[in-house]
C-alpha cells in the first residue's frame, strides 16, 4: 500500500500492484530523459495539460525505479496498465505533485 507521507502512489501493472515514489536520483534522472531544463518546467507542463505519452512513461519507469520495483526498464511499453492509459497519466501526474506537495489531512 502506497503512503502518500513518502510520495508513494500505487499503480497496478500487468496484475500486480507496484508502489513508486519519486527520490531525489529519480527526479535526476528523470531531467536528463525527458531533457528538460527544470523540473518545474515539467510541473507546469502536466499542469496545462501538455505532457505526452512519452513523459508519463518517463515518470512512471522513474517512480518504479524509486519504489525499488523488480519491473526492468522498458517494461511500461508492453504492459498492461490497470485503468489503461488514463489511469497511467493520473499516475504520473500524481507522483509529480507528490514529490513537491505534502498530502491533505
Amino acid at each position: 500500500m502506497a503512503n502518500p507521507w513518502r510520495g508513494e502512489v500505487s499503480l497496478w501493472i500487468n496484475g500486480e500492484s507496484h508502489v513508486m515514489r519519486l527520490t531525489l536520483g529519480a527526479l535526476a534522472e528523470l531531467e536528463t530523459t525527458l531533457d528538460e531544463q527544470s523540473l518545474v518546467a515539467l510541473v507546469e507542463r502536466f499542469e496545462a495539460n501538455r505532457f505526452s505519452s512519452r513523459d508519463v512513461i518517463a515518470l512512471l519507469e522513474a517512480g518504479l525505479q524509486g519504489g525499488q520495483s523488480a519491473l526492468p526498464k522498458g517494461a511500461l511499453m508492453d504492459a498492461e496498465i490497470a485503468g489503461g492509459p488514463l489511469a497511467a497519466a493520473r499516475a504520473a501526474a500524481e507522483l509529480l505533485a507528490r514529490a513537491f506537495v505534502l498530502p491533505e489531512t
